[in-house]
């Protein structure tokens, strides 16, 4: 039987694929006591990145809002495996922070970082309201236009 975020994920047209594995050296997620620290995500897909490149540049300011809102997704996936497949388990979206790859004086960081805290709220409810940041960076990982790394309280 499915659980009340499993069933939201399903009413919000999502399906979880399996997290992505790792590309260095590093965990998807961690857990020290009731948090969950979940690695920087990308827009990955099974058709691979989604929006490549620099917001402005390559890319526009909706598909990188996108590129975020897939970053959310993905950061979703990689909890769920940490959590045995149970996201009822999540008590809290504590933090996200967001990281945009675009040119110098872009401005548009926390309009781009809406498409991933819209789609955790949209999945989590009020316990999805969350801290955040949003930050330009000049590059990312793979070409990314945007990565995303969240902090959950879970029982």
């Amino acid at each position: 039987m499915a659980g009340k975020i499993d069933t939201r994920l399903a009413e919000l047209g999502i399906a979880l694929d399996a997290s992505p594995p790792p590309v260095a050296n590093y965990v998807p997620c961690v857990r020290t006591g009731s948090l969950v620290f979940v690695s920087g995500q990308i827009a990955r897909s099974a058709r691979g990145l989604e929006f490549p490149g620099q917001v402005g540049t390559d890319i526009t300011i909706d598909q990188a809002t996108q590129a975020a809102r897939f970053c959310a997704i993905n950061v979703i996936a990689a909890l769920k495996a940490e959590l045995g497949g149970d996201l009822d388990r999540v008590k809290r979206v504590v933090k996200v922070s967001g990281f945009v790859n675009a040119p110098s004086g872009f401005a548009a960081h926390s309009d781009i970082m809406n498409g991933a805290s819209d789609l955790l709220v949209a999945v989590f409810g009020e316990c999805g309201r969350h801290a955040r940041a949003a930050v330009g960076v000049s590059s990312l990982p793979r070409n990314a236009s945007v990565e995303v790394a969240a902090v959950f309280e879970v029982a």
